[in-house]
């Protein structure tokens, strides 16, 4: 086993210290890439699954079967149900597989990690089909982001743990000089996994956000217990059975790795966080909860809670490019996503495109032409804007109102022609004025697009930093064709614990981060306290412990 993914592992270590692009699991569901039959295969086999009991896990005999998704297609349950387990019965199960666990050499456990990522690409397609219907995503950005981007984010944080477990050697003779003669010990050393780990799940990126955490734990050799939200159970509880199955073929306990599902009418993952036998929490999610989770004892907690995203537009050269390319970032899986921008700070004077200053107002209503174009055509609003999977934020939208605001955009629907019954929402844009921060200073989950006048780009930049600082923010992007305000945008805000993404046109947008290059959040502002993959994110999940004893003679 160790053999046969080594190449893989190594190709990954690498990638990790050089940060150009890396993937071994590509994202284009092409025929030729996964086979002719591969996406009819995994839409069929998630229609199977609608109705039934999902019986694919291997942790014993639940108390009960529960589920409570809905497609925000079609409006309907999907009525699947899956094994519920009491939280005490999820953590025993977990205590009595840990000592196995973390006996195996990191490598071996490394390896049939990567092994459980080779069935969980076999089932690409059919977690597509279950990210589409649990998270309302549109069909490419589910395949993509619950399939090959997941597994190579996982592949990242196994990568990670192996090399920081493998960094010193096991054994060592060791000896000082002492004039005459020598001391000699040989001395040893093990790392240590920290306990039972715990990672609670967000509804709109069930795999992407959770995998991460899940490996990174898995790897350095503590138990892990996955609570999904019940809203988006199924990609996820598709990628740990395919875990749990490797664990069984090799003779290991499959609760190793345990999937943990809310009861219809009791949510347990309070009840988890608090076991005193749980030592390590993964967190994504809103920030009252994240705070909750960050404020318990005796944890090693990570979380990526919400923030606040901005765009700081000073100069640029094209105009209609940055126009096009901010539509697409707002209107992408209708602004649910924790990297989607929100605030849009640009100057009152205007913005200059090449030796032409753009009045304010011109500037504001290229944005909104570009996001109306992008809703209204049928061949990419569907397929861009996706569906909203919470009915709490279409309402939040449809009830949006700014105090002395001014609304520029209102929202609309986005006729789907295969989903008639699509929940949907184009995004809508206010202006708001510079001095009322209150009202842009939280986090508004959707496609919502506020534009707030400043002074100038000086007002913009210092806007922009102490909301990260204050409030948090997972991502900036900046247009400017002045180096001068470049450097002090990337000076700002890396204070402000903020990536910037600069003069965005094209096929790439700030929602984007690769993995094996983008560190994804970077624990340096409220929007959360973790960063994955840096070394931090998995070596606070083992302890190093040596060993000593003279040499024998």
């Amino acid at each position: 086993m160790i053999n046969k993914h080594q190449a893989t592992l190594d190709a990954a270590v690498q990638a990790l210290h050089g940060r150009t692009f890396f993937a071994a699991f590509p994202e284009n569901p092409s025929p030729d890439i996964y086979g002719a039959d591969a996406d009819a295969q995994g839409r069929e086999n998630f229609a199977a699954m609608r109705g039934q009991r999902f019986t694919e896990l291997q942790q014993g005999e639940p108390t009960a079967w529960v589920g409570q998704e809905e497609s925000p297609y079609e409006q309907q349950s999907l009525d699947i149900k899956y094994p519920f387990y009491a939280p005490e019965v999820l953590v025993q199960n977990a205590q009595g597989a840990f000592d196995e666990w973390r006996k195996l050499k990191p490598a071996l456990r490394a390896a049939l990690l990567t092994e459980a990522l080779e069935g969980m690409r076999a089932r690409f397609f059919e977690i597509a089909y279950a990210t589409m219907h649990t998270t309302g995503q549109a069909y490419m950005m589910s395949f993509q982001a619950s399939g090959p981007h997941a597994a190579d984010r996982a592949l990242e944080a196994i990568a990670a743990g192996y090399e920081e477990q493998t960094r010193f050697p096991e054994d060592t003779r060791w000896e000082k000089p002492m004039g005459k003669y020598s001391i000699a010990l040989h001395k040893t050393w093990r790392a240590v996994p920290k306990g039972l780990a715990l990672v609670i799940g967000c509804s709109t990126f069930p795999t992407w956000n959770t995998v991460p955490g899940m490996f990174a734990s898995l790897v350095t050799g503590n138990p892990t217990i996955v609570k999904p939200h019940p809203k988006a159970v199924l990609p996820i509880a598709i990628v740990i059975a395919e875990v749990q199955k490797v664990l069984k073929e090799h003779g290991l306990n499959p609760c190793i790795c345990q999937l943990a599902v809310d009861a219809d009418d009791h949510l347990i993952a309070k009840d988890l966080a608090e076991n005193p036998a749980i030592k390590l929490i993964d967190y994504t999610g809103g920030s009252q909860f994240g705070e909750y989770v960050e404020g318990l004892k005796n944890k090693t907690v990570f979380t990526e809670k919400t923030g606040v995203n901005s765009i700081i537009i000073d100069s640029c050269d094209d105009l209609d490019k940055v126009a096009q390319n901010l539509a697409f970032s707002v209107s992408l899986y209708s602004g649910q996503m924790c990297t989607a921008p929100q605030n849009f700070f640009i100057p009152a004077t205007g913005v200059k495109v090449g030796d032409v200053l753009v009045p304010y107002e011109e500037v504001v209503q290229k944005i909104s032409a570009a996001v109306t174009g992008l809703a209204t055509n049928p061949k990419a609003g569907p397929h861009v804007l996706g569906a909203i999977q919470n009915p709490a934020t279409h309402e939040r939208v449809k009830q949006l109102a700014f105090d002395g605001g001014r609304s520029i955009l209102a929202h609309g629907t986005v006729d789907n022609p295969t989903f008639k019954n699509a929940r949907t929402c184009s995004p809508s844009i206010f202006e708001v004025d510079a001095s009322r921060v209150e009202q842009y200073s939280q986090e508004l989950f959707g496609p919502i697009m506020l534009v707030i006048k400043t002074k100038d780009t000086q007002e913009s930049i210092r806007l922009a930093a102490q909301l990260a600082r204050e409030h948090g923010a997972i991502s900036c992007g900046a247009y400017t064709t002045d180096t001068a305000i470049k450097e002090q945008i990337m000076d700002e805000m890396s204070l402000a614990g903020t990536p910037v993404s600069f003069n965005l046109t094209g096929g790439i947008y700030v929602n984007q981060n690769a993995g094996f290059s983008d560190f994804h959040v970077t624990g340096g502002n409220p929007a959360g306290n973790a960063s994955f993959t840096n070394p931090e994110f998995v070596i606070k999940r083992f302890t190093w412990v040596g060993f000593r004893e003279p040499v024998a003679s």
